[in-house]
């Protein structure tokens, strides 16, 4: 199956000449869900993780499930003052300011092995910023994960990690 044919392209979104791959085309299709379950599975299942940590917000469609499939935990990484009780954070670099990614304090345990998980991988700032803030509560990151690459936008190389994905776009 290829899964591209069940993402929507949706031109000059959320502003004129951005293209934005919406995922919920695929998210209603239970076959092509299914598929890209399995698919991602086995390619993270690997890892051997012992957490999934989801980014905010379509992250989280992708990584919950995936964590109940691999039988493995799952862990949010939000915005600022989106979760209870003590949290820790990073604050990281965008193209024009600085945005914040946060955990709870006690999500992840020294030595816990966590493929960070999102739908889709553009400039890699946010992937990136979560690897390291994992890293700095003393996971070990050994992989990230994505169902969709904006292979064009370079984002791979601000990880130091594997990337698993399973569509790419070049433009």
């Amino acid at each position: 199956m290829d899964l591209r044919d069940h993402i929507r392209s949706i031109p000059d979104f959320p502003k004129p000449g951005i293209v934005f791959y919406d995922i919920s085309t695929l998210l209603r299709h239970p076959d092509a869900w299914q598929v890209a379950m399995g698919r991602l599975a086995s390619r993270v299942g690997g890892y051997k993780p012992d957490l999934l940590a989801g980014i905010e917000s379509r992250g989280f469609l992708l990584a919950a499930p995936l964590a109940l499939k691999l039988g493995c935990g799952f862990v949010m990484l939000r915005k600022p003052r989106k979760l209870p009780g003590a949290t820790v954070g990073l604050d990281y670099a965008l193209e024009y300011g600085t945005d914040r990614i946060e955990m709870q304090a006690d999500a992840v345990s020294p030595g816990q092995r966590v493929v960070v998980v999102d739908d889709l991988l553009a400039t890699g700032g946010t992937m990136s910023a979560g690897i390291g803030l994992l890293r700095q509560m003393g996971a070990e990151v050994p992989a990230a994960a994505v169902l969709v690459e904006l292979t064009f936008l370079g984002g791979r190389a601000k990880l130091d990690v594997p990337l698993e994905m399973l569509v790419g776009y070049d433009s």
